[in-house]
C-alpha cells in the first residue's frame, strides 16, 4: 500500500510539472513533427504509456519492477555520467562502463515516459551528447582480436548491442529534444554509428549469424526512430554490395558468407530457425539472439504492422520462445549444447523480454505467465503490463515441459535434438540426444552425443564451452584456446570417437555440409520412450546408429536409460565411448590399476587434455561403475568383452593456465574392431541422508546385461535384475515403420512384435 500511494503521489506531482514544461520551447511543434511518426513507438507506444499510467499502483509485479528500475537508475544519475575512451576487452572497465551506459539509458528513457520526470530525459540527453562528442574522434577499438572490431567495444557485435538499446532510449526522449538536437545527434552519432556497423563492416553485417542479427536489428531500430525507410531496407535485406572474400573466416574459423547467400534480418529469421523454432547455433546463442530478434520485431509490429513480421515463416519467432523454454532443465538452465555456458537460464533479461513479448503477441498463452512469475520481473512496456495484469488476475497455468523432438535446419530436415522426460521417485529424469547439423561457427563435433539430468543436476554432462564470459582474468572474457582444443572436439562429448580423431577430422567446412538423421522418435508410451538417430558422414566408411530408451519398469525405483550404439565400418578401427559422469566414484565390479604417474591419453583431437587415472578389464562380460552425487546413487552397467579397455580419465592435462574443469570420465575402448556394439544401462537409485547418515537402495538392481541376438537388422538385449526378473528389449535397425511385423528366434524361442521395438517381460 505504501508503494502504491507513493507511486500515485509521485505521478500526480510530476504530471503537474510536465504540464508546465509542455508550454516551454523544449517540446516545440517543430520537434514533434520532425518525422512522420509519433514517439515513443518502438517498444513503448503512446497508447501503451497512457494505459501503464492508468494502472500504476494496481499491478504488483509491474510496480515492483518499476520501483527496482527507478532505484537503479536514480543511483546512476547520482553517480554522474562517465563515457570513457574505449580500451578494454569484455570484463574490462571501459567495456563494462559502456555496457552499463546503454542499459541505463534504455531504462531511463522508459522511466521518463512512465513517470514524466524530466531528470530521466535529461540524463539520456546529456549522455547521448557525450557520446556524440567523442564518437567522431574514435578510432577503431585498440584490441585487435576480433574479425570485426567496433569503436566503443572490441567487436562490432557489442557496438550493435549498444545501438539496439540506445535506439529505444532515443525513441523515448525524442519529443524532449529540439530539432537542432535531433540533427546533431543523428549527424554526429547515430548515422555514423549505423554506417560503421553496416557499410564499413560488411563481413559483420552481411551474414547469417547471431552477430549479424544484432547488427541488422541495431540499424533497423535506429532507422525506425529516424523514420528512414532506406536504412530500414538495409536492415531487413542487407547491403546490396559487400565484396566479402569467399575465403574469409570469422574468429571461430567459420566462413563468413556463402556465395549467393541471402542476408539481412529476414534472412537471419529464415535460415537459422527450423520450423520447430530450434536455432541452429544452440540454446545459449538462441537466448542471446532472442533479444534483437524480438525487440526489433516488436518495433516493426508497432511501426510497420503491414510487414506482419511476427507471422513470418509461420510465426517462427513466437514458436521459438516455447522451443527455448523446453531446452531447459528442471531449474530453468539451458542445456549447454554447442558453445554454451552452464548456468545461463530463462531468468536472463533476454528471456524476460521473450516471455513478455511472446505472451502479448502470441495469443496470451497462460502457461507463459507461470514462467514470468518465477522470473519475478517484467518489461516496463505494453507487453510487461499485460503479463503483470495476467498474473495479478490469477490467469497463470503451469508450464509443463514434455518429451519433444526439435528439428534442425531451415526446412527441418537437418537432424535435430530430442528430449525425453520421465518422472522419477524424487525428481524428473531428462535425456537430451543431439543429432543436429553442425550449428554454424558455434557448433561442436559431437554427432549423436547425449547428456542426462535428474532434476536440475547433471548426471552425465555435456562440457559446454571453454570460456569465462566477462571475466577479464581468463583471456579477457573471450573464448579460450581450449574451446577449440578440447570443448569442441568429439572426445569431449558422450559419443563415439574413431581412431582418436574428431568427427569430420575437425574440419568445419566438411562438418557444415552434413547432419545426422532421425530414425525414430516415439513417446506414445510414457513407460517406454525411444529416440534413435543415424550418422553416416562423421567418419568416412563408418555408419553410426544410436538408440536410447528411457524405460519405466515396476521393479526399478526410477526409470532407467538404455543406450545402444551400433557401428558398421568398412575397416577395422579403434572406438572410444566416454561417459562424463559427475560425482564420487563408489565402486566397480572389475579390477583396475592406477598409474604412479599421470600421463595424457593421447596427443591431439582433445585426447591431450585427458589424464589417464586408471585402467582395467572385465572377464565377466559386464562392466559396472557406481558413483554418488547430490545425495543420489548412479550405476552404469555396460556389455564388454575381455579385450575391451576400461579407462578412468580426468579432464585437465596440458592445461597450464587451469582453464578446464577437472571432471572425471569413464571410457570403454574397443580396438581393432570393424562392426561393433556398445550397450549400456544407466540407473538412478537410492538416497543418502547426510543428517541421519543412512544410505538407502545404494546398490544397482542389474544382475546381468547381455546382447542375446544381433545381426544387420535386429538386436535383442536381455536385462536381468537382482531379484531374478528378466526383460528383453527388441529393436529393428532397418525398418522404422510403426506397423511392420518382425520376428526373430533366440535359442528355442520365437519373438514376434509390431513396430520398431518392443520390451518383453520374460518372467515376473
Amino acid at each position: 500500500m505504501f508503494l502504491k500511494n507513493k507511486i500515485q503521489l509521485t505521478l500526480v506531482t510530476l504530471l503537474v510539472i510536465v504540464s508546465s514544461c509542455k508550454a516551454q520551447t523544449k517540446e516545440t511543434s517543430n520537434a514533434k513533427k520532425i518525422n512522420k511518426q509519433e514517439h515513443p513507438s518502438l517498444i513503448l507506444t503512446k497508447g501503451g504509456v497512457e494505459k501503464i499510467k492508468a494502472q500504476l499502483g494496481t499491478v504488483p509485479l509491474f510496480d515492483e519492477t518499476l520501483a527496482k528500475v527507478k532505484a537503479e537508475v536514480d543511483t546512476e544519475i547520482l553517480n554522474g555520467i562517465e563515457v570513457p575512451i574505449p580500451k578494454d576487452y569484455s570484463g574490462g572497465y571501459t567495456h563494462e562502463r559502456h555496457k552499463k551506459n546503454y542499459l541505463m539509458m534504455q531504462k531511463a528513457g522508459v522511466l521518463y515516459q512512465i513517470l514524466d520526470d524530466e531528470k530521466y530525459a535529461k540524463y539520456v540527453k546529456n549522455m547521448l551528447f557525450e557520446y556524440a562528442k567523442i564518437y567522431p574522434t574514435l578510432p577503431i577499438h585498440p584490441q585487435t582480436r576480433s574479425y570485426a572490431r567496433g569503436k566503443l567495444f572490441w567487436q562490432s557485435l557489442n557496438d550493435s548491442n549498444w545501438l539496439v538499446y540506445v535506439s529505444q532510449a532515443y525513441d523515448c526522449v525524442y519529443n524532449y529534444l529540439t530539432e537542432k538536437e535531433h540533427n546533431l545527434l543523428e549527424k554526429d552519432l547515430f548515422r555514423p554509428f549505423a554506417k560503421y556497423i553496416s557499410v564499413d563492416n560488411p563481413k559483420f553485417f552481411n551474414r547469417v549469424h547471431n552477430h549479424a542479427t544484432w547488427g541488422n536489428a541495431a540499424v533497423g531500430m535506429i532507422a525506425l526512430v529516424m523514420d528512414d525507410d532506406k536504412l530500414l531496407e538495409t536492415a531487413l535485406h542487407g547491403l546490396k554490395k559487400d565484396n566479402i572474400d569467399p575465403n574469409e573466416k570469422d574468429d571461430d574459423g567459420a566462413f563468413i558468407k556463402k556465395k549467393g547467400q541471402k542476408v539481412g534480418f529476414l534472412a537471419n529469421l529464415e535460415e537459422p530457425f527450423s520450423p520447430d523454432g530450434y536455432f541452429t547455433e544452440g540454446p545459449y546463442y538462441q537466448r542471446y539472439a532472442m533479444y534483437p530478434f524480438l525487440v526489433f520485431s516488436e518495433a516493426l509490429q508497432n511501426v510497420k504492422p503491414e510487414l506482419k513480421i511476427l507471422e513470418y515463416k509461420d510465426a517462427v519467432l513466437l514458436k521459438s520462445i516455447n522451443t527455448l523454454l523446453n531446452l531447459t532443465d528442471a531449474d530453468g538452465n539451458f542445456f549447454p549444447l554447442n558453445d554454451g555456458q552452464k548456468g545461463m537460464s530463462y531468468y536472463s533479461r533476454e528471456l524476460v523480454s521473450a516471455v513478455d513479448i511472446g505472451y502479448y503477441f502470441g495469443g496470451k498463452q497462460t502457461d507463459l505467465l507461470s514462467i514470468a512469475k518465477d522470473q519475478g520481473e517484467v518489461l516496463l512496456d505494453d507487453t510487461g503490463l499485460s503479463v503483470a495484469m495476467g498474473i495479478r488476475d490469477g490467469l497463470e497455468t503451469p508450464f509443463v515441459k514434455k518429451s519433444i523432438n526439435l528439428s534442425d535446419g531451415k526446412n527441418g530436415d537437418e537432424g535435430g535434438v530430442a528430449i525425453l522426460r520421465a518422472e522419477g521417485s524424487k525428481e524428473e529424469l531428462t535425456l537430451v540426444l543431439k543429432y543436429t547439423a553442425q550449428g554454424s561457427s558455434h557448433g561442436h563435433y559431437d554427432k549423436l552425443s547425449f547428456s542426462y539430468y535428474e532434476g536440475g543436476n547433471e548426471v552425465i554432462q555435456d562440457y559446454g564451452m571453454a570460456r569465462f564470459v566477462n571475466m577479464q582474468q581468463k583471456g579477457g572474457g573471450n573464448y579460450l584456446k581450449e574451446n577449440t582444443t578440447w570443448a569442441k572436439q568429439t572426445i569431449a562429448h558422450n559419443t563415439i570417437n574413431q581412431n582418436e580423431t574428431s568427427d569430420f577430422n575437425g574440419n568445419f567446412e566438411i562438418g557444415n555440409l552434413n547432419h545426422s538423421d532421425k530414425y525414430l522418435f516415439d513417446v506414445s508410451n510414457p513407460n517406454i520412450q525411444v529416440i534413435s538417430a543415424t550418422e553416416v558422414n562423421a567418419y568416412p566408411g563408418t555408419e553410426l546408429h544410436r538408440t536410447m530408451a528411457l524405460i519405466k519398469a515396476a521393479n526399478f525405483e526410477n526409470p532407467y536409460l538404455l543406450d545402444i550404439y551400433k557401428i558398421n565400418s568398412k575397416t577395422e578401427n579403434q572406438y572410444d565411448l566416454p561417459y562424463y559422469y559427475l560425482g564420487q566414484l563408489m565402486s566397480t565390479n572389475f579390477k583396475y590399476t592406477k598409474p604412479d604417474e599421470l600421463k595424457p591419453l593421447g596427443t591431439k583431437s582433445g585426447y591431450q587434455h585427458l589424464w589417464v587415472e586408471g585402467e582395467g578389464k572385465s572377464d565377466s562380460g559386464l562392466a559396472k561403475i557406481s558413483w554418488f552425487s547430490n545425495e543420489r546413487f548412479y550405476t552404469l552397467s555396460s556389455v564388454v568383452s575381455n579385450k575391451d579397455d576400461l579407462i578412468f580419465t580426468r579432464i585437465g592435462a596440458h592445461d597450464p593456465d587451469f582453464n578446464l574443469r577437472n571432471d572425471p570420465g569413464f571410457m570403454i575402448r574397443k580396438k581393432n574392431s570393424k562392426d561393433s556394439y556398445f550397450v549400456s544401462l544407466l540407473e538412478s537409485h537410492g538416497h543418502y541422508d547426510p543428517v541421519s547418515e543412512i544410505a538407502t537402495n545404494a546398490f544397482s538392481n542389474i544382475k546381468n546385461l547381455n546382447i542375446v541376438f544381433n545381426n544387420d537388422d535386429y538386436i535383442a538385449i536381455s536385462i536381468k535384475t537382482e531379484n531374478g526378473n528378466t526383460s528383453m528389449f527388441l529393436f529393428s535397425f532397418n525398418d522404422n515403420s510403426k506397423t511392420s511385423k518382425h520376428q526373430i528366434k533366440i535359442e528355442d524361442k520365437t519373438y514376434d512384435w509390431i513396430g520398431v521395438y518392443q520390451l518383453t517381460e520374460i518372467n515376473k
